[in-house]
């Protein structure tokens, strides 16, 4: 009867509901348990770290079971569900929340499973020293954490513990490998802190323990790729790599490249493995090393550390691409810096045989790139070596800026004597293209039907004089550098052209500030300066027409000049000698200043002190009669004196036009002060070293002194009666009212002669 009812009811469905009913019930208190027991057995083994490997078996057993058991009633709850939908919805949805809560409890169960499983398998492999299966579990083991995390249910006080535990396992397997990885890549650098040079890097050894494997093929160990790859897994590899990476850059790659005299040297040693040391062997430490030389340096070295460290697969890269990366930068500027600017040719002949280091540049790049340190499209090295026309040009235009400063900073007084003859010395140059032929035949069809009369062969020659020996130099320098830019290449050519614009213009803002004060101090100073200045001039007029006709386009139509310098050069040498004449002109008119306006003569003192100053003035135009002598070109020199002595003159003049009584006593003495410098002054005209040469100057003083006629007269007249005074003046006709106005004339009688009737008889005769 009891078993009808029951089919009855289960027919119906009641008997299956309170049959799940009670399975849930059961199976929430076999969840509480098992969730007591599990966090239990993990408090026990992570918080207070006792033995209990059997029972925890069992209960991961448990734990199972359980999740298969609630995986069944899950099933058969959601069938049952879908059919009573309608009739039952509220007694379900409790049972089914019931379940979900179950669910979750075990989801968190298997996952504390998973992390003690991947605990103890990660220190098994430890143990034994696969550390890539290490790093694996201990990444599923903070998988495992984090998912737990993620629940806002979970509330288990387990948490902090299990994420102490990953903490402190990680640590572990960090330093298990840092330690596996100093055994295996040593580094000795000496201790010696007071060598300096290549001598602080003698015997720099890097070794490579065990760095062969078993059949001694030159390859990574696999304890070796074990150690790099686990490191990978645990993003520690590239703060290892890089550390490496600055060492060996500093201690070896660099080393290599600035110092010749440092060799490399790769031993295998048995017991220690793979040893590459550094020797100094060389005692020329000041030596530069050749591009071949650092290249099949670097590439033994790069080549055994990839051969026995570096290739290894790290994910879809090799640790030599990683470490290229990290060194390849810094690497190529320390060789481009150290080696190849010193390689650049000095002189355009030998542009063509750089071609090898070119060559030799793009094989090292391609071992490179062969071994996987660089990238495809890092070819730095390749691109500053081809580029080296602008790299020739940049070195020979600093190089060429350097030597001409240090020629204008030099000193000036070593002079040396220009003649008309002397000339530009230049090469050889090549012979003009076919178009500036053409272009010079026309122009030469064109002169012959000019005039037949032409300039003399002297004309527009520099006179002789003498000229900075550094400017000279800076000529032939500017020359040089031109003839360098003859058969370049357009872009090369244009810099070199330019540069020597720069070096002109260089002297023209340096020099007069360099040697400011010594050009207004000393007159010889200021006369070479404004030779120096004149010579430059002159030779900039026709440089760029000397050249024009060999240099590629376009500085051959047209833009090859330096014409438009040339008014600046003779302004700026004008300029500097017309400021030191002005200083003597001062000095001149100073010492005039102490003769007490030539007035009463006839008193002992102020003779004597018009007489010293009359001296010191002759004395003055002879020292720079004598400095000048020799250095100046004859017309300038001659000018020069002749503006000097005018002054003095005219200052004379002046002061003795002022008197308003002239005593028969100060008239005399004036006579004798002025006819000193009548006989002295054309004495200071020495503009040649041979005397015998110089009197023709000295003859033609007045074409140089403007008012030295008017001097002249005015000492005949200091010494002249009435009578002659009219006789020279000839109602306006005769010499002396050449030089001298009517009024002058009759002021000057008035303070030599006495009011008398003979006075106003010839002062009536000047009109």
């Amino acid at each position: 009867m009891a078993s009808f009812v029951t089919e009855v009811l289960a027919s119906s469905g009641k008997l299956e509901k309170e049959d799940l009913a009670s399975k849930i019930s059961k199976m929430s208190r076999k969840v509480d348990d098992t969730k007591e027991e599990v966090c239990d057995m993990i408090n026990k083994k992570y918080s207070e770290f006792l033995p209990n490997l059997q029972a925890s078996e069992d209960l991961m057993q448990q734990v199972d079971a359980v999740s298969k058991e609630m995986e069944v009633l899950k099933n058969c709850i959601e069938c049952e569900v879908q059919k009573n939908i309608h009739v039952a919805a509220n007694e379900y949805t409790k049972l089914k929340q019931q379940l979900e809560k179950n669910t979750t409890v075990i989801k968190m169960l298997e996952h504390l499973k998973e992390f003690h499983s991947s605990m103890e398998d990660f220190n098994k492999a430890l143990q034994e020293k696969k550390y890539v299966d290490a790093a694996t579990h201990l990444g599923t083991a903070r998988k495992s954490v984090d998912s737990l995390k993620d629940w806002k249910t979970s509330e288990l006080p387990l948490l902090s513990s299990l994420s102490s535990e990953l903490t402190v396992q990680r640590e572990n397997l960090i330093y298990h490998l840092g330690d596996e990885w100093k055994r295996l890549v040593v580094w000795r650098l000496p201790s010696s802190k007071d060598a300096a040079g290549p001598m602080a890097f003698h015997k720099v050894d890097l070794v490579l323990s065990a760095a062969c494997s078993k059949d001694d093929e030159p390859k990574p160990t696999p304890l070796l790729c074990s150690i790099l790859q686990a490191l990978a897994v645990q993003g520690d590899l590239q703060s290892k790599i890089k550390l490496f990476s600055q060492v060996l850059l500093k201690n070896m790659l660099k080393p290599l490249v600035m110092y010749a005299s440092l060799i490399l040297t790769v031993s295998k040693q048995q017991g220690e493995g793979i040893i590459l040391s550094l020797e100094c062997l060389d005692e020329d430490h000041e030596r530069r090393s050749k591009p071949s030389e650092v290249y099949s340096k670097l590439l033994l070295m790069l080549n055994t550390l990839h051969s026995h460290l570096l290739d290894v697969s790290i994910g879809d890269k090799k640790l030599s691409a990683i470490l290229g990366e990290l060194i390849w930068e810094e690497m190529s500027k320390c060789i481009i810096h150290e080696c190849l600017v010193y390689s650049i040719p000095t002189n355009s002949s030998e542009l063509e045989r750089y071609n090898i280091v070119i060559k030799e540049t793009e094989a090292f790049e391609k071992a490179l790139a062969d071994m996987e340190f660089l990238q495809g499209d890092s070819t730095d090295l390749l691109k500053y070596a081809r580029d080296v026309n602008c790299h020739f040009a940049s070195k020979k235009c600093r190089d060429v800026i350097v030597a001409a400063r240090k020629l204008m900073t030099s000193k000036m007084h070593n002079t040396v004597k220009i003649s008309p003859e002397s000339k530009l010395r230049l090469p050889k140059l090549r012979p003009p293209s076919s178009e500036v032929k053409v272009k010079q035949e026309v122009v030469k069809e064109e002169v012959t039907m000019e005039n037949s009369k032409q300039l003399s062969a002297c004309s527009l020659r520099l006179p002789a004089c003498r000229i900075s020996e550094s400017v000279q130099q800076l000529m032939e320098l500017a020359v040089n550098t031109l003839c360098e830019a003859v058969g370049s290449s357009t872009q090369c050519a244009l810099q070199l052209f330019f540069t020597v614009r720069n070096i002109f213009q260089l002297f023209y803002d340096v020099v007069p500030t360099y040697h400011k004060e010594n050009l207004l101090k000393f007159p010889h100073l200021a006369a070479v300066q404004h030779n120096n200045c004149m010579y430059l001039a002159h030779h900039l007029l026709t440089l760029g027409h000397l050249f024009r006709a060999h240099l590629p386009q376009p500085l051959s139509e047209g833009v090859a000049t330096f014409v438009d310098m040339v008014p600046g050069f003779r302004k700026l040498g004008a300029q500097c000698f017309l400021a030191q004449l002005n200083v003597q002109r001062a000095e001149l008119l100073e010492r005039l200043s102490t003769a007490h306006n030539f007035c009463n003569l006839d008193d002992e003192d102020n003779y004597i002190a018009a007489s010293k100053a009359v001296r010191q003035v002759i004395h003055q135009l002879k020292q720079l009669g004598t400095v000048w002598q020799d250095v100046l070109p004859v017309s300038i020199y001659c000018k020069a004196m002749g503006n000097l002595l005018n002054t003095a003159i005219t200052e004379i003049l002046a002061k003795i036009m002022m008197l308003e009584d002239i005593s028969s006593e100060d008239g005399e003495h004036l006579h004798t002060l002025c006819q000193t410098v009548i006989e002295e002054g054309p004495l200071v005209f020495i503009p040649l070293a041979e005397e015998n040469k110089n009197k023709r100057y000295q003859e033609e003083v007045p074409l140089y002194v403007k008012k030295w006629s008017t001097f002249k007269e005015l000492v005949i007249v200091l010494r002249a009666n009435l009578q002659e005074i009219v006789d020279r003046w000839a109602d306006g006709k005769g010499p002396l009212a050449v030089e001298f106005s009517s009024s002058e004339v009759k002021s000057l009688i008035r303070a030599l002669f006495q009011n008398t009737e003979r006075r106003a008889a010839a002062l009536t005769k000047i009109k």
